[in-house]
């Protein structure tokens, strides 16, 4: 959704890049180019004054014009100020000294209510809490019978008895969940309300309503990312209408601008607490300000895909592999290689993780070109395969393969193409467990032109023979110089683009990695 506007910020950091010191004229062509690329991407036009006339000042003061790196210290600005507006801190679910926490939801009809009340059902179960959701949407057709669909693939309970179609009154259903919580033992209850294409009295009226009935902890209201600036207008009716304590932002994952997104905190004063960016239940998160902004200006997102593994892989799994690695290649095989590909799969699609990576927008295009499917035929393969080849797969002749091939619908040529990578990866894994780095990875030891194994060598050898000035103040200058190069070095590159002179419209991977990932 923010591939735009990530773009356009790129391209205006790029021409800061290589300047000692920023005059005016810099600073304003830059905060022209940011307020473009705002503009461009549907921020509401309030936000954007403010936003470029906090960047403006904080450019202009001492804070860039002593700065070591006036360049890197305005995307500092930028990203900080990006923060800013989309909520400062994460905000957290608000639960109720006695139980049940009341959850309601409300918004527009289309906005997607009834699915995130179960990718909020399942994540609080996730938690360790135990959600029931409450169908009191008993208007639009089928809406009951959906939210029960949902609940039971999130594996939660559902509190829904009115038929709905315009049959039932959902401020009793609301009413009435409550006691059945407390009776089923549920901590947590997600009201999910009606909703119309438009604001309405009547729609005001019945949330108002079932508010009032229910006397909630938490009102969200759901709002569709995709629907541009309308979204901050629906934002601002409800919250003076019915009132709301924070927004979760739905269709995340679409391709329409998303600067409906950056606008929302900013203008109704409620933070985004939560995001959903795919039509599976797992694809839904809380959400961080600064996680986001990092995102947008391309410096990855580190922190959730961590979260992500940490969910996903088992530590002691993770320790007994590494162990096995540590001991070298022969131990590593195939049934290791298919039970690690199987755990990167379930932590949700290739690309999105891939996107989480800093310096990976400069590879979007081969990334939305990946073939998620690739990794089923692999697993399909492998699984082809006896026990005895999986442990031992230099068995694998022309024979064997050509039964795999049959065995797996493709062919021999992939098989063959299979194995050897593997020899490769397994080689690449075992040298990482054994504290060589991954060859070829961008900023991991052993990339050359990064940072490598060989070229740190000579670097050592060189720092050796190399003598200080007897001449004191010479001397003085000279470590001044080193400490600032360090200094340099440790504010790395925010934009996680590849460093050594490299154009990123040119950058390609090396090809021991094109190699592993055939």
């Amino acid at each position: 959704m923010f591939d735009t506007l990530s773009d356009r910020l790129a391209s205006t950091f790029k021409n800061l890049r290589g300047k000692g010191r920023l005059s005016e004229a810099d600073i304003d062509a830059t905060a022209r180019e940011i307020r473009i690329a705002l503009l461009e991407a549907d921020v509401a036009l309030p936000v954007v004054r403010a936003f470029i006339k906090q960047v403006k000042e904080r450019a202009s003061g001492s804070e860039v014009s002593q700065a070591l790196n006036p360049a890197q210290q305005v995307i500092k600005i930028v990203n900080e100020e990006l923060i800013g507006i989309l909520g400062g801190e994460t905000r957290r679910l608000r639960f109720a000294k006695t139980a049940p926490t009341v959850i309601m939801l409300a918004g527009l009809q289309g906005a997607g209510k009834t699915t995130l009340a179960g990718k909020l059902g399942r994540w609080l179960k996730g938690q360790g809490h135990a959600p029931m959701l409450v169908a009191c949407d008993l208007q639009r057709p089928n809406a009951v019978n959906q939210l029960s669909v949902v609940a039971e693939r999130a594996g939660v309970a559902i509190f829904a008895p009115e038929p709905g179609n315009g049959v039932g009154d959902p401020v009793q259903v609301a009413k009435d969940s409550i006691e059945y919580a407390r009776g089923k033992q549920h901590d947590v209850v997600i009201v999910d309300t009606a909703g119309r294409l438009g604001i309405d009295q009547e729609l005001m009226q019945q949330a108002a309503d079932i508010r009032d009935a229910v006397s909630p902890d938490e009102v969200l209201f759901v709002v569709d990312a995709m629907i541009g600036q309308d979204a901050v207008n629906t934002a601002e009716a409800f919250r003076d209408g019915v009132g709301f304590d924070g927004v979760v932002l739905s269709k995340l994952d679409g391709d329409a601008r998303g600067g409906a997104a950056l606008s929302i905190a900013h203008v109704t004063g409620k933070q985004i607490m939560f995001a959903s960016n795919g039509e599976k239940l797992d694809d839904f998160d809380a959400f961080h300000p600064d996680r986001m902004a990092s995102r947008i200006l391309g410096m990855g997102d580190m922190l959730s895909l961590i979260e992500k593994a940490e969910q996903t892989f088992s530590q002691a799994e993770a320790e007994k592999m590494a162990a096995k690695l540590a001991k070298g290649p022969k131990e590593f095989t195939l049934d290791d290689f298919l039970a690690q590909m199987e755990q990167v799969r379930k932590m949700g699609s290739i690309s999105k993780l891939l996107g989480m990576l800093p310096g990976m927008g400069q590879m979007k295009d081969q990334i939305n070109n990946l073939d998620e499917r690739e990794v089923d035929r692999t697993a399909a393969i492998i699984k082809s395969m006896t026990p005895a080849e999986r442990q031992e797969p230099t068995i694998i002749n022309g024979s064997r393969r050509a039964r795999i091939a049959k065995g797996s619908g493709v062919d021999v040529s992939a098989v063959k193409g299979l194995v050897e990578r593997f020899f490769d990866a397994r080689k690449m894994m075992s040298k990482m467990a054994q504290g060589g780095g991954m060859p070829g990875m961008p900023g991991m030891p052993g990339m050359p032109g990064m940072g490598g194994g060989a070229r740190k060598k000579k670097q050592v050898k060189q720092a050796k023979g190399k003598r200080k000035s007897g001449n004191p103040m010479k001397r003085k200058a000279e470590e001044e110089a080193a400490a600032a190069r360090r200094e340099a070095a440790q504010a790395g590159n925010p934009l996680g683009l590849p460093q050594g002179g490299q154009d990123p419209q040119n950058f390609e991977l090396p090809e021991e990695f094109k190699k592993f990932m055939g």
